[in-house]
């Protein structure tokens, strides 16, 4: 059981309580210039500027109302070395001071902003941001494992996502300080670890946003040389959509939240069967048509005269076949007569032209023997040699006398 409250004692509400602390800080400082570095810088909808001025051991929350803000012609942004003027106030909702900003004046690069971009320039020069390096995701991934905190809000993401999307992936779950002292060497030291096992297909690397203070194990240089040096593609999921940090640059893809990344690495497994009906119905329509085509062509060949009449075809070649012989026959026959007649009249004037004609009509051959010379001057033969005289009916010896 509780104690009970001494009658003496008169406590006062909270409400009161932080009245006074508000007077107080209020009236104590009323006016007061102070330098840092622009952090976790979000402008609001309503136009005011909510900031953290900080340096290496401290945060101050700050503020600058609109009207003040415009009169500033220059963008604000994190990293910037800015001295202000303002007044510290309290905001008695939250129960904590912050300082409203009257006057702000752009002295240049915050420490740690400087830090960081001598940081990705060396990085740069080392090719840890090149295109050309980043590994391929996988399509159809089998085994993820989730570089995160275990107890925030985006490993629920993306474990929820995972098993909607991709249930049949075995995810590994790798728990992490995501910020603070120690969170780069944790995150460093689990990336090795992961790279050392067999079959993990991706990595997902992240955390569920945060301001740019929140972000800084990201932007450490042992988390991109692991990152780096990772055989193992890794998506980085920081979920800042305004910062870019140094892991999602070396990182092989870059997701604006954690529940991105878990998209971009698991295929939709809905998607993936509509996408499989959708083509098992293309090729049955095909396969249906095909057969319809094929089916129609098969009837209008079987409709055809020839299969209808086989031998009729037959008939036909025969009897031009017998048109044919005829005709050749007839072209025989008539060539045969026009040969005879052409020889017989050969034959007639052949016989007109016989010698033998010649001697029927009471002429003669004479020949000297016995080389048989026909003789055609009386110089051939001399008195004394025999000739032989043909005649139309037979030959007669003869003895030249004189």
């Amino acid at each position: 059981m509780f104690p009970t409250l001494p009658v003496t004692v008169k406590p006062q509400t909270v409400s009161a309580l932080t009245a006074q602390i508000k007077t107080l800080l209020e009236e104590s400082f009323p006016s007061v210039w102070v330098s840092g570095e622009v952090g976790s810088l979000v402008v609001a909808g309503s136009g005011h500027v909510y900031f953290n001025l900080k340096d290496k051991n401290a945060i101050l929350p700050s503020v600058m109302w609109k009207a003040t803000a415009v009169r500033h012609r220059y963008a604000m942004k994190d990293g910037q070395e800015v001295v202000v003027r303002g007044r510290i106030t309290v905001y008695p909702p939250h129960g904590k001071y912050q300082l409203t900003v009257d006057e702000l004046y752009q002295v240049g690069l915050g420490d740690q902003d400087q830090a960081l971009r001598k940081l990705k320039e060396k990085l740069q020069k080392l090719g840890y941001f090149a295109p050309e390096r980043k590994k391929t995701l996988p399509s159809f991934p089998q085994r993820i494992a989730l570089v995160t905190s275990p107890s925030g809000a985006a490993i629920r993401d993306m474990l929820q996502i995972i098993s909607r999307r991709w249930p049949c992936a075995e995810v590994w779950v790798c728990g992490v300080r995501v910020q603070g002292t120690g969170a780069p060497q944790e995150i460093a030291s689990a990336l090795d670890r992961l790279n050392g096992f067999a079959g993990i297909d991706v990595i997902l690397l992240g955390r569920g946003g945060g301001s740019s203070e929140d972000l800084a194990a990201f932007n450490d240089e042992i988390v991109a040389n692991a990152i780096f040096a990772s055989r193992i593609p890794i998506v980085s999921a920081v979920g800042h959509e305004i910062d870019i940090t140094i892991a999602d640059l070396v990182a092989d893809r870059r997701a604006a939240t954690p529940s991105e990344a878990a998209e971009l690495t698991t295929p939709d497994r809905m998607e993936l069967m509509q996408t499989v009906h959708a083509r098992r119905q293309r090729l049955h329509d095909l396969l249906i048509a095909k057969y319809q085509f094929a089916k129609k062509a098969l009837k209008n060949v079987g409709q055809r005269r020839v299969f209808a009449s086989p031998l009729e075809r037959v008939r036909d070649e025969e009897r031009r076949l017998d048109d044919l012989d005829e005709r050749l026959q007839k072209a025989m026959r008539s060539r045969l007569q026009r040969a005879g007649v052409t020889i017989g009249s050969l034959a007639s004037q052949l016989e007109s032209l016989s010698p033998l004609n010649v001697l029927a009509r009471g002429y003669s051959l004479t020949r000297t023997v016995p080389d048989n010379k026909v003789v055609r001057s009386v110089k051939q033969i001399a008195k004394g040699d025999r000739v032989e005289i043909i005649v139309a009916d037979g030959k007669v010896q003869a003895k030249i006398i004189s």
